[in-house]
């Protein structure tokens, strides 16, 4: 299992650092930080103004995992950089999306 996820109790939880403001929609895929925590770089266009950033980061998961919207959400960070996402469904079939989908990902 990568390290920047874990299983939940509705399925899968996974950990992302995002830039908001950014040129483009990405994933760009696993990085560990200093305290040695491995989490999923993502960028999105949207400003970190209202849950823009949240919302748009929830869309870019979903197109990645190509899971429905309203199976994604931020449970944690939702004013911070370091967010953990929830995706909800069968926590084996996710992390083999996850694993198959690759770690670089632009979206729309």
């Amino acid at each position: 299992m990568p390290g920047y996820c874990r299983v939940s109790r509705d399925g899968v939880e996974i950990f992302v650092r995002l830039t908001p403001k950014s040129s483009r929609n990405a994933i760009e895929g696993a990085e560990e930080a200093g305290d040695g925590k491995v989490h999923i770089k993502a960028r999105v266009r949207a400003v970190p103004e209202d849950g823009k950033a949240n919302a748009a980061l929830e869309k870019l998961i979903a197109e990645w995992l190509k899971v429905p919207k309203a199976d994604v959400e931020v449970v944690s960070g939702a004013t911070s950089r370091l967010k953990g996402v929830a995706i909800r469904g069968d926590s084996k079939a996710l992390l083999s999306k996850i694993v198959l989908a690759g770690e670089t990902f632009t979206g729309k």
